[in-house]
């Protein structure tokens, strides 16, 4: 089961968008900081290791996770955006990676593979200078 992103542990700041919109983006700060301190977090302690893991430039050196939503002119769906994208992460996070076991190759495509290699070496001695 994913954990669910408690809507009263993220921060909102609202600010003025960047990019086109006239007047409007120049008067209305319908765009949204998201903060979501990831150690404070109701989270459980592996979910909370894996996304502090992350190599993600939108985490600060304190855990805290700042998302930017300001793709609609609302600020309410701004909100729900950026708790829709950091309910996404959360829920890559959650899913506890697959250990890669070690496995060594075939007998048969082992010799598949230096059969390969000789019938390519053939082809390339024939293509050399004939010397007598």
């Amino acid at each position: 089961m994913k954990p669910l992103i408690d809507p009263c542990e993220v921060a909102f700041s609202a600010i003025r968008a960047q990019g086109p919109g006239g007047q409007n983006v120049n008067k209305v700060s319908c765009a949204v900081h998201a903060r979501y301190d990831i150690p404070a977090s109701s989270l459980p302690a592996a979910v909370k290791e894996r996304l502090l893991a992350l190599r993600d430039s939108r985490i600060s050196q304190d855990g805290v996770l700042v998302l930017k939503a300001q793709q609609s002119r609302s600020l309410e769906q701004n909100k729900e955006d950026a708790l829709r994208r950091l309910q996404e992460l959360v829920d890559a996070a959650a899913e506890v990676p697959l250990v890669r076991r070690a496995t060594r190759p075939t007998r048969g495509a082992q010799l598949r593979r230096l059969d390969g290699k000789t019938r390519s070496s053939q082809v390339k001695a024939l293509r050399r200078k004939v010397t007598d």
